[in-house]
Protein backbone atom coordinates (compact mmCIF):
# COMPACT_ATOMS: atom_id res chain seq x y z
CA UNK A 1 0.00 0.00 0.00
CA UNK A 2 1.40 3.27 -0.62
CA UNK A 3 -0.06 6.11 1.58
CA UNK A 4 1.29 10.05 2.46
CA UNK A 5 3.70 9.90 5.33
CA UNK A 6 3.31 10.78 8.74
CA UNK A 7 6.10 12.15 11.23
CA UNK A 8 5.36 9.21 13.21
CA UNK A 9 6.87 7.85 9.91
CA UNK A 10 9.97 9.69 10.01
CA UNK A 11 11.96 7.24 12.38
CA UNK A 12 11.69 3.97 10.00
CA UNK A 13 12.55 6.61 7.38
CA UNK A 14 15.63 7.31 8.90
CA UNK A 15 16.43 4.18 9.80
CA UNK A 16 16.28 3.32 6.03
CA UNK A 17 18.21 5.97 5.00
CA UNK A 18 20.94 4.98 7.10
CA UNK A 19 20.55 1.75 5.60
CA UNK A 20 20.96 2.99 2.20
CA UNK A 21 24.09 5.44 2.60
CA UNK A 22 25.61 1.91 4.60
CA UNK A 23 25.20 0.13 1.32
CA UNK A 24 25.53 3.09 -1.29
CA UNK A 25 29.28 3.09 0.68
CA UNK A 26 29.74 -0.33 -0.89
CA UNK A 27 30.09 0.92 -4.19
CA UNK A 28 31.77 4.06 -3.91
CA UNK A 29 28.17 5.81 -4.04
CA UNK A 30 28.42 9.02 -1.90
CA UNK A 31 25.21 10.41 -3.54
CA UNK A 32 23.93 10.21 -0.02
CA UNK A 33 25.77 11.08 3.26
CA UNK A 34 25.83 12.68 6.73
CA UNK A 35 24.72 15.59 4.94
CA UNK A 36 22.18 14.60 2.83
CA UNK A 37 19.18 13.81 2.96
CA UNK A 38 18.25 14.95 6.27
CA UNK A 39 15.60 14.95 8.51
CA UNK A 40 14.72 18.29 8.50
CA UNK A 41 14.35 17.29 4.69
CA UNK A 42 11.65 14.53 5.23
CA UNK A 43 10.00 16.68 7.77
CA UNK A 44 9.54 19.59 5.13
CA UNK A 45 8.20 16.89 3.06
CA UNK A 46 5.21 15.74 5.19
CA UNK A 47 4.56 19.03 6.46
CA UNK A 48 3.95 20.10 2.34
CA UNK A 49 2.15 16.43 1.45
CA UNK A 50 4.70 15.65 -1.21
CA UNK A 51 6.41 12.27 1.03
CA UNK A 52 4.94 8.61 -0.25
CA UNK A 53 5.51 5.76 1.86
CA UNK A 54 5.10 1.90 0.94
CA UNK A 55 4.09 -0.51 3.59
CA UNK A 56 3.87 -4.37 3.49
CA UNK A 57 2.59 -6.22 6.41
CA UNK A 58 2.15 -2.71 8.02
CA UNK A 59 5.65 -2.56 7.85
CA UNK A 60 7.39 0.75 6.21
CA UNK A 61 9.81 -0.45 3.16
CA UNK A 62 9.83 2.37 0.85
CA UNK A 63 9.63 5.81 0.05
CA UNK A 64 9.75 8.88 -2.44
CA UNK A 65 9.50 12.40 -2.57
CA UNK A 66 6.92 13.45 -5.05
CA UNK A 67 6.91 17.72 -5.91
CA UNK A 68 7.62 20.45 -8.63
CA UNK A 69 10.52 21.50 -7.12
CA UNK A 70 13.36 21.56 -9.84
CA UNK A 71 16.51 22.46 -8.63
CA UNK A 72 18.04 25.53 -10.25
CA UNK A 73 20.93 23.19 -11.80
CA UNK A 74 18.10 21.83 -14.19
CA UNK A 75 17.82 25.30 -15.96
CA UNK A 76 20.99 24.41 -17.56
CA UNK A 77 19.29 21.52 -19.72
CA UNK A 78 17.36 20.56 -22.64
CA UNK A 79 14.16 18.98 -21.28
CA UNK A 80 11.94 18.40 -23.99
CA UNK A 81 9.02 20.25 -22.96
CA UNK A 82 8.99 23.50 -20.96
CA UNK A 83 5.17 22.86 -18.98
CA UNK A 84 4.27 22.02 -15.15
CA UNK A 85 6.15 18.65 -14.55
CA UNK A 86 6.61 16.93 -11.40
CA UNK A 87 10.13 15.84 -9.65
CA UNK A 88 10.62 12.77 -8.30
CA UNK A 89 13.28 13.26 -5.36
CA UNK A 90 14.92 10.69 -2.02
CA UNK A 91 13.39 7.85 -3.39
CA UNK A 92 14.71 4.37 -1.51
CA UNK A 93 13.35 0.77 -0.60
CA UNK A 94 14.61 -0.99 2.32
CA UNK A 95 17.51 -3.15 1.21
CA UNK A 96 15.87 -5.80 3.17
CA UNK A 97 12.91 -5.40 0.87
CA UNK A 98 14.66 -5.03 -2.90
CA UNK A 99 13.78 -7.03 -6.16
CA UNK A 100 10.31 -7.52 -5.13
CA UNK A 101 9.22 -4.42 -7.24
CA UNK A 102 8.46 -1.81 -4.99
CA UNK A 103 10.74 0.71 -7.06
CA UNK A 104 8.54 0.37 -10.12
CA UNK A 105 5.90 0.54 -8.07
CA UNK A 106 6.84 3.89 -6.72
CA UNK A 107 7.67 5.01 -10.52
CA UNK A 108 3.91 3.76 -11.24
CA UNK A 109 2.51 5.70 -8.65
CA UNK A 110 4.22 8.86 -9.44
CA UNK A 111 2.36 8.54 -13.08
CA UNK A 112 -0.76 7.86 -11.85
CA UNK A 113 -0.40 10.82 -9.50
CA UNK A 114 0.58 13.01 -12.27
CA UNK A 115 -2.36 11.93 -14.67
CA UNK A 116 -4.20 12.58 -11.97
CA UNK A 117 -3.45 16.13 -11.31
CA UNK A 118 -3.20 16.86 -15.03
CA UNK A 119 0.34 16.47 -15.47
CA UNK A 120 1.95 14.71 -18.29
CA UNK A 121 5.79 15.61 -17.46
CA UNK A 122 8.09 13.66 -15.19
CA UNK A 123 12.13 14.92 -14.43
CA UNK A 124 14.12 13.13 -11.85
CA UNK A 125 18.09 12.99 -11.41
CA UNK A 126 20.75 10.40 -9.34
CA UNK A 127 24.59 10.36 -9.06
CA UNK A 128 26.25 8.90 -11.99
CA UNK A 129 27.82 6.24 -9.67
CA UNK A 130 23.98 4.86 -8.81
CA UNK A 131 23.78 2.62 -11.75
CA UNK A 132 20.71 1.19 -9.91
CA UNK A 133 18.61 3.85 -9.98
CA UNK A 134 19.67 4.72 -13.74
CA UNK A 135 18.75 1.28 -14.43
CA UNK A 136 15.28 1.46 -12.48
CA UNK A 137 14.92 4.87 -14.83
CA UNK A 138 15.66 3.34 -18.36
CA UNK A 139 13.38 0.52 -17.28
CA UNK A 140 10.13 2.35 -16.50
CA UNK A 141 10.28 4.59 -19.98
CA UNK A 142 12.62 7.85 -18.74
CA UNK A 143 14.94 9.07 -20.90
CA UNK A 144 18.53 11.15 -20.36
CA UNK A 145 18.72 14.71 -20.50
CA UNK A 146 22.01 15.37 -19.71
CA UNK A 147 24.52 15.97 -16.52
CA UNK A 148 24.47 18.74 -13.87
CA UNK A 149 26.89 19.16 -11.06
CA UNK A 150 25.85 19.86 -7.17
CA UNK A 151 27.84 21.50 -4.46
CA UNK A 152 30.00 19.20 -2.43
CA UNK A 153 29.74 16.31 -5.29
CA UNK A 154 32.51 15.19 -7.40
CA UNK A 155 30.44 13.91 -10.27
CA UNK A 156 27.56 14.78 -12.01
CA UNK A 157 24.62 13.70 -11.54
CA UNK A 158 22.09 12.56 -14.63
CA UNK A 159 19.11 13.85 -15.42
CA UNK A 160 15.80 11.86 -16.87
CA UNK A 161 12.30 13.11 -18.06
CA UNK A 162 9.42 11.02 -18.84
CA UNK A 163 6.35 12.28 -21.12
CA UNK A 164 3.47 10.55 -20.42
CA UNK A 165 0.32 9.97 -22.34
CA UNK A 166 -3.23 10.14 -21.38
Amino acid sequence: MIRKAIMEDIKDIMEIIRQTIAEMRTYNNTQWDENYPQKKDFIYDIENENLFIVERNEILVGFLCINKIEPAEYNGLNWSLNEDCLVLHRMSVSPNHRRCGIASELMKFTESLALKNNIQYLKTDTYSVNAKMQALFKKCGYNFVGEIHFNGKEKPFYCYEKILSK
